[in-house]
């Protein structure tokens, strides 16, 4: 009957262990026998969910659901008992601290998730974040040197799909060296580059359709990387700081919108949740 005509019920899990299993967890003799899921708690915890019938939602003292008509009640108290400053400061406290305990039930999940997230999301991206080369397009690969006494030792050893198509062009304030190259056909090729007696490659694809694409190679900076590199790290000791491969970025068409995957993704995701938490009755 209660389930009716109310919209929640808490259930003060902490005083029905004791009063189920007769134990004060306040008593040191006894302490040891206050036991959560204990067969006889779980039992009345059951027993009173089936009773509600699915018709409530329900709440133990610390969980996500409950919070917010806590901080309601509070709310209420401030406006009630406003001309009475203890009860007032003691309701703001409250809220103070139920707002930080909702907040941190709120995001610990999404704090759990957010390493595998971004993981996959960093591995989306080489596919989606890049698009590859098509045969005849000019392209530029740049290469960061060291110092600038290795800027004139520089050498270019191409495939012969590959060709130059305009001199190398020398950036001494950068220490870069940029050429301009035609890819000639499909497929994944390796570039050379030969600096102090040291030779690095950069892998380039062509292709016109979708392929995991590395834009740069790098030695060192182990979190840039991370997120921008998908070729292994140049030797420590190498010349050459970085080669880098001027693929065009990827924009999805999508509304009359040209959109970057990430952007679109979290777009979407945002009104597939919004959708689903109606559909699915989900409350937060």
């Amino acid at each position: 009957k209660l389930a009716r005509v109310v919209d929640f019920f808490e259930l003060g899990t902490n005083d029905l262990v004791q009063y189920v299993l007769a134990v004060d967890r306040g008593n040191d003799k006894v302490a040891d026998w206050f036991r959560s899921l204990h067969p006889a708690v779980l039992d009345s915890l059951s027993r009173t969910i089936k009773a509600a019938d699915g018709e409530i939602v329900f709440g133990t003292d610390l969980s996500l659901p409950c919070r917010p008509h806590r901080l309601k009640a509070h709310l209420l108290a401030v406006r009630l008992f406003q001309d009475q400053l203890p009860v007032v400061v003691l309701a703001y406290g409250r809220i103070l601290r139920g707002t930080g305990s909702y907040l941190r039930l709120a995001f610990t999940p999404f704090l759990i998730a957010i390493l595998p997230i971004t993981f996959l999301i960093v591995q989306l991206d080489r596919y989606f974040g890049w698009m590859p080369l098509r045969p005849a397009q000019t392209f530029l690969l740049e290469a960061r040197v060291e110092d600038r006494a290795a800027e004139n030792e520089v050498e270019l050893q191409l495939p012969p799909q590959l060709v130059s198509s305009a001199p190398a062009v020398h950036i001494p304030r950068d220490k870069e060296i940029v050429w301009r190259l035609v890819a000639q056909r499909e497929g994944q090729y390796d570039i050379y580059i030969a600096a102090a007696g040291q030779t690095v490659s950069k892998q380039v694809v062509v292709s016109p359709g979708l392929a995991r694409i590395s834009p740069v190679r790098l030695r060192g900076k182990f979190w840039e990387r991370m997120f921008t590199s998908g070729e292994p790290a140049l030797a420590e000791n190498s010349p050459i700081q970085s080669i880098a491969i001027t693929y065009p970025p990827r924009a999805i068409n999508f509304a009359w919108m040209e959109w970057n995957w990430i952007v679109l993704f979290f777009v979407v995701s945002l009104i597939a949740g919004f959708i689903f938490k109606s559909v699915l009755g989900i409350q937060v």
